[in-house]
């Protein structure tokens, strides 16, 4: 018998197949009883004692399984560790949440990662908001796995799972690292690829320095496609990076007068300021994989084709068929 046009209609479609990623074979990495180290170096005999001069306790001494890398699990004293100084603001609403988790089971069971940073202070790169609802709830120790190496404690984007950051607190994160890192030695932004993450973490890091309420989210997807790591000292490069991020908040002012001229025409829109971005994106259809030009020649362009844009030829349908906001807004 034929099935009728409404069967066929309420027929549930096929799910389409996804393919899972293979696993790795197990052949990375230290076995079980491998991890369990009993003949650390030197260095980390040496670490271990400094841990017990400072008033704290070594645990365990072992070898992390995928690298093999050596690590203490330790108990630190609580008024003994600090934040990185350059890590994201304090989430009071995160740290409530985690206080009040910790003070109902009664147990803290995540460590933080610490490093020592001189003696009697510890440095934690990813455990803000655990160090301080330990601290609220007037703990005394708390369980840490030390890293020997201090570089470690620039590694911030990279080991933080506590809270996803967003756009602005990984931008400022990265900018306060960078001013750091500039006074400690002559290396370039590329030697920092991991710990700044992407270059335009640093223009948006100064952006939103000089202007808190800085709307990163609409000019994210342009930077990330035409901004890159500078090859010079940090300390130079700074330079020019203030420089480049004068005519990005220059093209902001612009950008936010089209905005306050398109509202005042009855289009209102809680994306407008991303519309208007996109509108003047020089780089917007340029297909990936293509050369594209460098930040300072886009931002020339986008600060050209600001001053151009024009309000009044913008409809109600432009907007509507612009969707939502940018990939990476806030």
């Amino acid at each position: 018998m034929a099935r009728t046009k409404a069967n066929k209609d309420t027929e549930a479609k096929p799910r389409k197949q996804t393919r899972r990623k293979k696993a790795v074979k197990e052949s990375v990495g230290l076995t079980a009883p491998e991890v369990q180290a009993l003949s650390p170096p030197a260095e980390i005999r040496e670490l271990e004692q400094r841990i017990r001069d400072d008033d704290g306790a070594v645990l365990t001494v072992y070898r992390e399984p995928f690298g093999g890398n050596w690590l203490l699990l330790a108990a630190l004293p609580l008024d003994q560790v600090e934040p990185t100084p350059y890590q994201r603001d304090l989430s009071d609403t995160h740290m409530a949440k985690l206080m009040n988790v910790i003070s109902r089971i009664g147990r803290f069971l995540d460590p933080i990662v610490a490093v020592r940073a001189d003696t009697r202070r510890y440095w934690t790169p990813n455990g803000h908001h655990r160090l301080m609802a330990m601290k609220n709830l007037g703990a005394r120790s708390i369980l840490a796995v030390v890293i020997p190496e201090r570089s470690a404690a620039y590694q911030i984007l990279a080991l933080n799972t506590e809270k996803a950051h967003n756009l602005r607190e990984k931008s400022l994160e990265v900018i306060r690292m960078y001013r750091e890192l500039a006074q400690l030695e002559e290396r370039s932004e590329e030697d920092y690829g991991l710990e700044f993450e992407e270059p335009a973490f640093i223009t948006l890091g100064l952006c939103y320095e000089s202007r808190p309420r800085f709307s990163g989210g609409a000019y994210h997807p342009m930077l990330k496609r035409v901004d890159q790591f500078l090859k010079g000292p940090l300390g130079r490069s700074i330079e020019q990076r203030k420089r480049l991020t004068q005519r990005l908040l220059e093209i902001d002012d612009i950008v936010s007068e089209k905005v306050q001229q398109l509202k005042t025409r009855g289009l209102n829109n809680p994306y407008l300021k991303a519309f208007v971005v996109a509108r003047i994106n020089p780089v917007r259809f340029k297909p990936k994989g293509s050369s594209m030009p460098s930040l300072g020649e886009t931002l020339e362009k986008v600060f050209v084709s600001a001053q151009k844009f024009d309000p009044v030829r913008i409809k109600t349908e432009d907007l509507a068929k612009s969707g939502g906001p940018p990939e990476t807004a806030e």
